[in-house]
């Protein structure tokens, strides 16, 4: 599109991004594991012309799975599968670790879904930050941060040299010369380096989109340059707009050091709604939900002491977050990203814990009226903090349905929001153009059969 519009992408979280929501009336106890949910989620995504439905994924059992269901309970990628059978137009952007899987099956697993959505995928890349990972894996720790991020950069080398090893005119297929592929066009990558090595070529033809969209969640210093070389578009976690516009700033400018164009890549924050007729409503609404998950002051402590890495006695719920402890918070998390977003709160000494904590303390949450939501998207996308947002809904379907049935016709109005799809892939969508073969030269780029026939 010529007009800057928004990227907005839904993370559909079992029942709910709020803890509460598998056990109020309009939930479904039974989500997280019930393909008609998805398939509902996604086709109301699709009715409100979003970009793409996100699934995170964790190798690994949530660790308080007993009070509810967590997140990334099933494969995202059998998920991705049955949602994209009952939808036309909107992407999936399915998650897998570059840490404990092998770039040849994933670059063939996403190449195969690019197939059958005819051009709707989109991979996440992720290098799993969860400790209980390993001895899924056959590890006893997980391998160091630096180590997991250089795996990471040559995981994704690999999979764009497999996506990209069968050029786009080398699939001939013609019935009267018997010719079904033309070899010359067909490459071995022949990679060797210190995680992989891969001859290659992939068995399965260059895809509708060429490659899937690269998504990346980069928040440390590693993850922001991973994000910043190869993403398409990047999850981020902030909660204040000057932080927002210093991490939007940081990921272009990287960018444009790797040689990218930084309108190319998408910077979308997370985004956790409650969503009221009225901001009255709203927190209504959040509040039944709060007594639903058992979120007294105590338990509300105790997890966001844990999730700080500190005592819960060494913090009171209506007193601002002690000072003397802001380093020890900065050195916890496991995400960076959601460190800082953290650590940018509590620097705040007119913000109480217990308003922290309401803030949100993975991504950002906004309790409030549909007006309310839709101000402060714009107030982000126009002040350069955000390209866009991925979107968490308390409760699906109804939080789904409240955004896009009374969000999204106010950004539309606005100008901000997309009234019709102006294409049929996930790259369509992102504005994005088709990346050539990087085994092509001058003489042999051609229109891709496949992607012809598909358009």
């Amino acid at each position: 599109m010529s007009e800057r519009q928004l990227r907005i992408n839904v993370n559909v979280i079992t029942s709910g991004s709020h803890p509460g929501a598998w056990r109020a009336p309009e939930g479904h106890r039974f989500g997280f594991v019930d393909v008609d949910h998805y398939q509902q989620a996604a086709r109301i995504a699709e009715r409100g012309l979003l970009d793409a439905v996100f699934l995170a994924d964790q190798v690994s059992m949530a660790p308080d799975i007993g009070s509810g269901p967590g997140w990334g309970i099933m494969d995202p990628v059998v998920t991705v599968g049955a949602m994209a059978a009952v939808t036309q137009w909107i992407g999936f952007i399915a998650t897998a670790s570059t840490t404990f899987n092998h770039p040849y099956n994933i670059a063939r697993t996403f190449a195969s879904l690019d197939h059958v959505t005819r051009g709707r995928i989109g991979l996440n890349l992720v290098t799993t930050m969860a400790d209980e990972a390993a001895s899924n894996f056959g590890l006893s720790i997980l391998p160091v941060r630096d180590d997991r991020y250089t795996r990471a950069a040559e995981f994704a080398d690999v999979a764009i040299a497999l996506w990209d090893s069968w050029e786009d005119l080398a699939l001939v297929a013609d019935q009267t010369t018997g010719i079904f592929a033309d070899m010359s066009r067909i490459h071995k990558i022949n990679h060797v380096g210190p995680n992989f090595s891969v001859a290659g070529p992939l068995q399965v033809p260059r895809s509708p989109q060429g490659r899937p969209l690269l998504v990346q969640a980069g928040g440390s210093h590693q993850g922001r340059d991973l994000a910043a070389r190869y993403a398409d578009a990047i999850f981020s976690a902030s909660h204040l707009i000057d932080e927002g516009r210093t991490y939007y700033a940081d990921i272009k400018e990287r960018a444009r050091r790797f040689g990218r164009d930084p309108d190319s890549i998408a910077v979308l924050p997370g985004l956790s709604l409650i969503i009221g007729g009225t901001e009255a409503e709203a927190k209504a609404r959040k509040k039944e939900l709060d007594e639903l998950a058992g979120l007294s002051d105590q338990r509300l402590l105790r997890l966001f002491a844990n999730r700080v890495g500190l005592e819960p006695e060494e913090i009171e719920i209506d007193r601002p977050f002690p000072a003397e402890h802001l380093n020890r918070l900065s050195l916890h998390p496991r995400s960076h990203g959601f460190a800082d977003a953290i650590l940018a709160l509590a620097k705040d000494r007119t913000m109480t814990v217990r308003e922290l904590i309401d803030h949100g303390v993975g991504h950002r949450r906004v309790v409030g009226s549909p007006e309310q939501v839709a101000d402060t998207m714009e107030e982000w996308f126009k002040g350069r903090a955000a390209d866009g947002f991925n979107i968490m809904c308390d409760i699906f379907p109804s939080g789904l349905e409240a955004f896009v049935d009374h969000v999204i016709p106010i950004l539309q109005r606005r100008g901000l929001s997309r009234r019709e799809y102006s294409g049929k892939t996930l790259r369509d969508h992102y504005g994005l153009p088709r990346p050539a073969s990087i085994y092509e030269t001058p003489l042999t780029k051609g229109v891709d059969h496949l992607h012809r026939a598909a358009s």
